[in-house]
């Protein structure tokens, strides 16, 4: 199955959010206030961290709060399409990314997870246009690679199916077409 992705190019740096934060702590009053600014987790850890707890809807109110505050920040438009994802809510994840493809189309890890829906779907051929898209953008985008990878592995298992179920297709070569769809369907386990 495809992998979604997290642009971590987005992410702040905690290190350096911790040391912004300790500064403003004691410019406003004192050495405990920084410790406890330090300590201070950073909105998209919440949010993560409440969803590998399994409190999804817990981390949706979260993200859906702060983006009504924020509703341009990229970092946090993408987080809330993987967990809209995560939580089955596919349409909703869907229009998510489609948005955030249109508003930043030079990202190609939206593009990525748009394509994981569409083959989670079935629609191949839709989940490879985006990643040949995300691929345009960074050519060196590993996890779009495999997953195009997997996508035509797919495509290729569907086309000895259909080749293999034609009446044409009779006897040893409807049997070779058969194995090479299996062969390909162990691949992709």
């Amino acid at each position: 199955m495809p992998s979604l992705s997290f642009p971590s190019r987005f992410f702040h740096r905690p290190r350096c959010a911790a040391i912004a934060l300790m500064a403003l702590a004691a410019l406003a009053g004192g050495a405990a206030h920084a410790r406890q600014a330090a300590q201070a987790e950073p909105l998209p850890a919440q949010i993560t961290r409440l969803a590998q707890q399994g409190r999804a809807d817990e981390a949706l109110a979260k993200a859906r709060e702060y983006l009504e505050r924020e509703p341009q920040d990229v970092q946090m438009r993408f987080i809330q399409s993987n967990l809209l994802a995560q939580s089955g809510r596919t349409d909703e994840a869907e229009a998510a990314l489609v948005q955030l493809t249109r508003d930043y189309p030079e990202l190609a890890e939206p593009y990525n997870n748009l394509a994981v829906l569409h083959a989670a779907n079935g629609h191949l051929e839709k989940a490879r246009e985006a990643l040949e898209t995300a691929l345009r953008l960074d050519p060196g985008y590993a996890t779009a690679r495999e997953n195009l990878g997997d996508v035509y592995l797919r495509l290729a298992a569907s086309a000895y199916e259909q080749a293999a179920a034609r009446p044409e297709s009779a006897g040893e070569a409807r049997q070779r077409l058969t194995d090479k769809a299996a062969a390909i369907g162990k691949l992709l386990r």
